[in-house]
């Protein structure tokens, strides 16, 4: 059996859309009690933010930076 490093370094080395798949199944693996209708509505908000953002449609930019946005903002 894998130690759990080495299960992180196989699932690392995925392609990204492997690894989004993988990602999903261990989610979906947890146990949770919340609510399947806002746990539906975020996947699926999820699923199309990831689509929007893969079609070029949404231009990532880095977590820093949306921070210092947020952080201006509130000022």
């Amino acid at each position: 059996m894998l130690s759990v490093e080495e299960i992180i370094k196989e699932a690392l080395s995925l392609p990204n859309i492997q690894r989004s798949l993988l990602v999903e199944k261990l989610i979906e693996s947890m146990e949770f009690d919340i609510d399947e209708t806002i746990q539906t509505t975020w996947i699926n908000e999820a699923k199309k933010r990831r689509n929007e953002i893969k079609n070029g449609d949404v231009l990532p930019i880095p977590g820093e930076e949306a921070l210092a946005e947020v952080r201006r903002i509130l000022e």
